[in-house]
Protein backbone atom coordinates (compact mmCIF):
# COMPACT_ATOMS: atom_id res chain seq x y z
CA UNK A 1 0.00 0.00 0.00
CA UNK A 2 1.14 3.39 -0.79
CA UNK A 3 1.88 5.12 2.19
CA UNK A 4 0.40 8.92 3.39
CA UNK A 5 3.69 9.74 3.01
CA UNK A 6 4.26 8.86 -0.92
CA UNK A 7 0.98 10.19 -1.58
CA UNK A 8 1.21 13.59 0.25
CA UNK A 9 4.83 13.82 -1.49
CA UNK A 10 3.69 13.16 -5.16
CA UNK A 11 0.66 15.65 -4.65
CA UNK A 12 3.09 18.14 -3.74
CA UNK A 13 5.31 17.11 -6.43
CA UNK A 14 2.08 17.58 -8.47
CA UNK A 15 1.80 21.32 -7.48
CA UNK A 16 5.01 22.26 -7.64
CA UNK A 17 5.30 20.81 -11.44
CA UNK A 18 2.28 23.02 -12.13
CA UNK A 19 3.53 25.95 -11.01
CA UNK A 20 7.05 25.26 -12.46
CA UNK A 21 9.49 28.26 -13.69
CA UNK A 22 6.88 30.37 -12.03
CA UNK A 23 8.84 30.43 -8.63
CA UNK A 24 9.05 29.19 -5.65
CA UNK A 25 6.09 28.10 -3.70
CA UNK A 26 5.49 28.85 0.15
CA UNK A 27 5.37 25.44 2.18
CA UNK A 28 2.31 26.56 3.87
CA UNK A 29 0.52 27.40 0.35
CA UNK A 30 1.53 24.16 -0.73
CA UNK A 31 -0.09 22.54 2.70
CA UNK A 32 -3.51 24.89 2.76
CA UNK A 33 -3.79 23.79 -1.04
CA UNK A 34 -3.11 20.61 -0.91
CA UNK A 35 -4.27 19.71 2.93
CA UNK A 36 -0.94 18.43 3.77
CA UNK A 37 -0.61 18.99 7.50
CA UNK A 38 2.65 21.56 7.12
CA UNK A 39 4.84 19.97 9.82
CA UNK A 40 4.57 16.60 8.23
CA UNK A 41 4.97 18.45 4.73
CA UNK A 42 8.15 19.98 5.64
CA UNK A 43 9.66 16.66 6.39
CA UNK A 44 8.63 15.24 3.11
CA UNK A 45 10.22 18.39 1.08
CA UNK A 46 13.44 17.79 2.92
CA UNK A 47 13.52 14.56 1.31
CA UNK A 48 12.54 15.26 -1.99
CA UNK A 49 15.20 17.87 -1.98
CA UNK A 50 17.94 16.05 -0.68
CA UNK A 51 17.46 13.66 -3.49
CA UNK A 52 17.24 16.53 -5.93
CA UNK A 53 13.32 16.05 -6.85
CA UNK A 54 13.39 19.72 -5.46
CA UNK A 55 15.13 22.82 -4.69
CA UNK A 56 14.92 25.74 -2.38
CA UNK A 57 15.40 28.94 -1.80
CA UNK A 58 15.54 31.09 1.60
CA UNK A 59 14.54 34.36 2.44
CA UNK A 60 11.83 36.89 0.83
CA UNK A 61 10.28 35.50 -2.58
CA UNK A 62 11.85 31.73 -1.52
CA UNK A 63 10.16 28.71 -0.80
CA UNK A 64 10.50 25.31 -2.92
CA UNK A 65 10.31 24.53 -6.60
CA UNK A 66 11.17 21.65 -8.76
CA UNK A 67 14.58 20.64 -8.86
CA UNK A 68 14.02 18.82 -12.51
CA UNK A 69 11.72 19.21 -15.32
CA UNK A 70 8.53 17.45 -14.56
CA UNK A 71 9.42 14.74 -17.57
CA UNK A 72 12.27 13.95 -16.16
CA UNK A 73 10.38 12.59 -12.48
CA UNK A 74 8.96 9.45 -12.55
CA UNK A 75 6.54 8.49 -9.74
CA UNK A 76 8.34 5.55 -9.51
CA UNK A 77 11.67 7.46 -7.86
CA UNK A 78 9.59 9.71 -5.66
CA UNK A 79 7.76 6.36 -4.37
CA UNK A 80 10.76 4.70 -3.66
CA UNK A 81 12.51 7.91 -1.96
CA UNK A 82 9.29 7.89 0.61
CA UNK A 83 8.68 3.92 0.95
CA UNK A 84 11.89 2.01 -0.23
CA UNK A 85 11.88 -0.36 -2.88
CA UNK A 86 8.50 -0.95 -5.08
CA UNK A 87 8.85 -5.14 -4.04
CA UNK A 88 6.13 -6.39 -1.83
CA UNK A 89 8.98 -9.19 -0.46
CA UNK A 90 12.33 -8.65 -0.29
CA UNK A 91 13.25 -12.19 -2.01
CA UNK A 92 12.56 -9.83 -5.39
CA UNK A 93 13.45 -6.92 -4.85
CA UNK A 94 16.08 -5.43 -6.99
CA UNK A 95 17.77 -2.75 -4.75
CA UNK A 96 17.34 -4.24 -1.26
CA UNK A 97 17.53 -8.05 -2.06
CA UNK A 98 17.15 -10.58 0.94
CA UNK A 99 16.62 -14.53 1.13
CA UNK A 100 13.59 -15.33 3.02
CA UNK A 101 14.31 -17.13 5.58
CA UNK A 102 11.60 -20.14 5.29
CA UNK A 103 12.43 -20.64 1.43
CA UNK A 104 14.17 -23.72 0.14
CA UNK A 105 14.54 -22.43 -3.59
CA UNK A 106 12.99 -18.99 -4.42
CA UNK A 107 13.00 -20.53 -8.38
CA UNK A 108 9.94 -23.16 -7.49
CA UNK A 109 7.94 -21.00 -5.09
CA UNK A 110 4.64 -20.10 -6.34
CA UNK A 111 4.99 -16.68 -4.06
CA UNK A 112 7.75 -15.55 -5.86
CA UNK A 113 6.82 -15.71 -8.90
CA UNK A 114 3.83 -14.18 -8.48
CA UNK A 115 5.64 -11.51 -6.32
CA UNK A 116 8.51 -10.83 -9.04
CA UNK A 117 5.58 -10.00 -11.53
CA UNK A 118 4.06 -7.74 -9.05
CA UNK A 119 7.07 -6.21 -8.87
CA UNK A 120 7.91 -5.55 -12.72
CA UNK A 121 4.34 -4.57 -13.54
CA UNK A 122 4.21 -2.00 -10.51
CA UNK A 123 8.32 -0.93 -11.75
CA UNK A 124 6.79 -0.70 -15.18
CA UNK A 125 3.85 1.69 -14.69
CA UNK A 126 5.33 3.72 -11.64
CA UNK A 127 8.90 4.40 -13.53
CA UNK A 128 6.93 4.81 -16.81
CA UNK A 129 4.98 7.40 -15.76
CA UNK A 130 6.61 11.45 -15.51
CA UNK A 131 4.75 13.71 -13.24
CA UNK A 132 4.70 15.58 -16.73
CA UNK A 133 2.40 12.19 -17.95
CA UNK A 134 0.08 12.60 -15.40
CA UNK A 135 -0.05 16.43 -15.62
CA UNK A 136 -1.29 15.93 -19.21
CA UNK A 137 -3.33 13.11 -18.77
CA UNK A 138 -5.37 15.42 -16.26
CA UNK A 139 -5.26 18.04 -18.31
CA UNK A 140 -6.93 15.67 -21.17
CA UNK A 141 -9.21 14.38 -18.58
CA UNK A 142 -10.85 18.13 -17.08
CA UNK A 143 -9.48 21.26 -18.99
CA UNK A 144 -10.64 23.08 -15.58
CA UNK A 145 -8.55 21.31 -13.73
CA UNK A 146 -5.62 24.17 -13.47
CA UNK A 147 -5.36 25.16 -9.64
CA UNK A 148 -3.48 22.48 -7.69
CA UNK A 149 -6.18 21.74 -5.21
CA UNK A 150 -8.44 20.49 -8.52
CA UNK A 151 -7.00 17.30 -8.79
CA UNK A 152 -6.57 13.89 -6.65
CA UNK A 153 -4.57 10.90 -6.46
Amino acid sequence: MLSRKAKYALKATLMLAREHGQGPVLISEIAQKEKIPKKFLELILLDLKNHGILQSKKGKGGGYFLGKSPESITFGAVVRIMDGPLALIPCVSLTAYRKCDDCIDEKTCGIWLIMQEVRDNTARVLDGTTIRDVLNRLDRKSPKAKEPGDFLL
